[in-house]
């Protein structure tokens, strides 16, 4: 194509891809981002929208630490909690491909603590209960979407793991076996942050590795996350945002006592515990790449990461018909918009996505095209915010 057409065709492409966004409406999100700070409900935050690869908004507001005011940055880092849980069954999608276990398998074939484990069959008045086994053994499949039965948490003896992260993996989901499951398995529906956890240990098994290096060098490394990691390196721990809370109408430091992964500000020292199931830190730019990747059919810079034949049985309702949330259902780690009830924040139904327990959010709405993620750390209205974020994010986009 000579010179002069090819700027004409690049010209064209540019006014089309500028016309899919309304620059109206993006210019509101940092303002109203912005009041949310000064109102001190929530420290900072950080906001970013992509269409169709391309990004449209990417703004840092606020406070990174309220209590000393260091300004919240782009690249603050951000305890992700339950954003960790897509990227573990991702890294079991990836295992799945190379034939080192099926999703249907049973979690007793890779975990033999797991063998025999018993469900409840009645609950006493004094909260005693009987057990019986169940109709069948969990499976890879159960954990993924939470429908294995297995209790949300770890149980007493160990109920101060979330805090003090002070056992190895391959001990706690030891200790997770032996809980009798809540209910059949694939009948019913319980967040369980025990079941993702139990993923992160059949990951060590199948692959021969710690479950930190594998997501290092299978997932983080390869889609260039290199702020993406479960215990903070000395050199960025400056960037890892304070988390909050509010008490008596203040913002405040979180209490370490009942705070997921302890204080923040301590950055898990001395943590033996890797928390599959919410235990990463990551950035905006990070969890960009990553999501567009799957948005990508699997494909970052021109790397297969995952196949696209992975990602489509991962992003679908694997829940059919039971009850998960308003509106929504669970595919493989995902939380998925499934009916017109969660689509109230703007959302299609088939986007996917997850939160985590501070407040953030990231989501895919393959349909039109979109990413958006958003951070905070807490707060009292971290999620009033995410929500007005997630509205007009997919109210800037036009098609």
């Amino acid at each position: 194509m000579p010179p002069r057409l090819l700027l004409a065709s690049l010209s064209v492409c540019a006014v089309m891809a500028q016309s899919s966004i309304d620059s109206e409406r993006l210019a509101r999100i940092s303002p109203r981002m912005k009041d949310f700070s000064d109102k001190k409900v929530v420290g900072g935050t950080v906001t970013l929208l992509a269409h169709r690869g391309k990004v449209v908004h990417f703004e840092a507001v606020g406070a990174q630490d309220a209590g000393t005011g260091k300004p919240m940055a782009k690249d603050s880092i951000f305890q992700i909690m339950s954003m960790t849980k897509p990227m573990v069954t991702t890294a079991i999608t990836v295992l799945a491909e190379e034939g080192r276990l099926a999703i249907s398998d049973p979690v007793e074939k890779h975990l033999p603590e797991y063998r025999g484990q018993m469900m409840i069959a009645t609950r006493h008045a004094d909260g005693s209960f009987a057990v019986k086994k169940p109709s069948r053994p969990i499976t890879i499949r159960d954990l993924c979407t939470h429908t294995s039965g297995l209790p949300g948490n770890p149980p007493p003896g160990i109920g101060e793991l979330p805090q003090k992260m002070d056992l190895p993996l391959e001990t706690a989901v030891l200790i997770y076996s032996q809980s009798p499951l809540q209910f059949e398995p694939g009948t019913q529906w319980l967040y369980s942050n025990n079941g993702i956890a139990t993923l992160g240990r059949i990951i060590e098994v199948a692959s021969g590795q710690s479950f930190e290096s594998f997501m290092k060098q299978r997932l983080w490394e390869p889609i260039g996350m290199k702020d993406t990691f479960l215990f903070p390196p000395q050199e960025k721990k400056a960037r890892i945002a304070a988390n909050h809370a509010t008490r008596d109408g203040k913002l405040v430091y979180a209490d370490p006592e009942r705070t997921l992964g302890g204080e923040a500000r301590n950055y898990r020292a001395g943590a033996k515990y890797p928390a599959p199931e919410w235990g990463a830190y990551s950035t905006a730019a990070d969890l960009f790449a990553f999501y567009e990747m799957t948005r990508n059919g699997g494909v970052h810079q021109g790397r297969r990461i995952v196949s696209r034949a992975a990602l489509e049985v991962a992003t679908v309702v694997h829940t059919g018909d039971i009850p998960v949330g308003v509106g929504n259902g669970t595919g493989l780690g995902w939380d998925i918009t499934k009916e017109t009830a969660g689509t109230l924040n703007f959302l299609n139904p088939g986007t996917y996505g997850h939160g985590g327990a501070f407040g953030t959010h990231g989501w895919i709405d393959r349909e039109r095209g979109i990413v958006g993620v958003f951070l905070v750390q807490g707060g009292a209205g971290a999620g009033d915010a995410k929500a007005a974020f997630m509205r007009m994010a997919s109210a800037a986009v036009l098609e």
